[in-house]
């Protein structure tokens, strides 16, 4: 009994925070594991986990607030499912924000991180030539990401970050042609032009033409099946 008690003890102890279930659920739903409005259920979430039934729960309220799941009553939780409408108010947003990033990065004394840039868009530039869909996504979100640190500004970093999971998916899809991704790279090489030479309104100009871009090609993907 003695040794039971101990092992249960140190289960409780090893388990995940609230904190770290919200992280493990973003990026599952950020990599697409969990779809929107697809259920989360508890019991298989708590057996994959080792979290508790109460973590779990405060976690589905988080992420409720940050608006990626729904909770129902009778139902319990999903991943949300956002409309077309929801889409481009996060696309509006991000050219607000990500607009202000770009301006802010040109501004700034950060020869290592903009000699990162600079390295990062030479390898976008092979891999257009390439075609490779999938490496270029990627490089595509470090290339954001890295541009959201060179800005130093943690509370426009942390807004971007509740906007991009949701749709993390749909920016992947967005590079589906050839012609899509040497589009997306000449708004990339602009952008990239203008921070490096520290023309700060041109890079919020810019990036914020490449949001918009971004969002018209969705939606022109979004029409080919529809």
């Amino acid at each position: 009994m003695p040794r039971n008690t101990a092992a249960t003890q140190t289960q409780k102890k090893n388990a995940p925070t609230t904190k770290e279930m919200c992280d493990w659920l973003r990026e599952r739903i950020r990599r697409g594991r969990f779809v929107p409005g697809q259920r989360l259920v508890e019991a298989d979430i708590i057996s994959e986990t080792g979290a508790s039934r109460v973590r779990v729960r405060e976690a589905f309220q988080r992420l409720e607030g940050e608006g990626l799941v729904e909770i129902e009553e009778f139902r319990g939780a999903s991943v949300k499912r956002f409309t077309p409408g929801e889409i481009r108010q996060i696309y509006r947003a991000r050219m607000a924000l990500e607009g202000l990033a770009a301006a802010e990065f040109a501004g700034a004394d950060a020869p290592d991180l903009k000699k990162q840039l600079k390295e990062i868009q030479d390898e976008m530039d092979e891999w257009e030539e390439n075609g490779g869909h999938d490496r270029f996504a990627m490089l595509n979100n470090s290339w954001h990401q890295l541009i959201l640190d060179g800005a130093g500004n943690e509370y426009v970093k942390q807004f971007i970050s509740y906007l991009t999971v949701p749709i993390y998916r749909l920016l992947f899809s967005t590079f589906y042609t050839k012609e899509r991704i040497r589009l997306a790279n000449a708004d990339h090489r602009k952008i990239t032009s203008a921070i490096l030479e520290g023309r700060v309104d041109d890079a919020e100009r810019a990036m914020r033409q490449h949001i918009s871009d971004g969002l018209n090609a969705l939606s022109e993907l979004d029409s080919q099946f529809h």
